[in-house]
């Protein structure tokens, strides 16, 4: 098994097998539960991305509006800097700057649970 070489335009292709979907969803619910956010996942593995992406804005943007200080600790625990939506925006174009976040949020917790399949089939 090789590191992943995921990137910001290449997640869909990840996305591709249940128990990556599922892990990643874990990942997302633990990284915003830390915080006492609920995110909710139908079941609907076909429909992951766009359905946890359009949770996520709405999340966000909740959060800019009402409490930015405990979207920023969330941010940090997700591990998201603010280089890293810059990217993101510069990869998507077209999205805008809470969607950009939602995504990056979607695309680092990928990370970490591939990361974490890597290093543990190393041994």
């Amino acid at each position: 098994m090789n590191l992943p070489n995921i990137t910001h335009t290449n997640v869909d292709v990840f996305l591709n097998r249940e128990d990556i979907i599922l892990d990643t969803i874990a990942q997302i619910m633990k990284d915003f539960g830390l915080f006492g956010v609920e995110i909710h996942f139908s079941g609907h593995i076909d429909d992951a991305y766009h359905e946890l992406h359009q949770q996520l804005v709405g999340q966000v943007d909740s959060l800019l509006i009402h409490n930015s200080d405990l979207l920023m600790s969330i941010l940090y625990q997700v591990d998201i800097s603010d280089r890293d939506i810059s990217c993101t925006q510069a990869d998507f174009p077209r999205y805008n700057q809470v969607e950009v976040i939602a995504h990056q949020i979607i695309f680092r917790d990928l990370k970490k649970v591939l990361f974490r399949r890597y290093f543990s089939a190393q041994g």
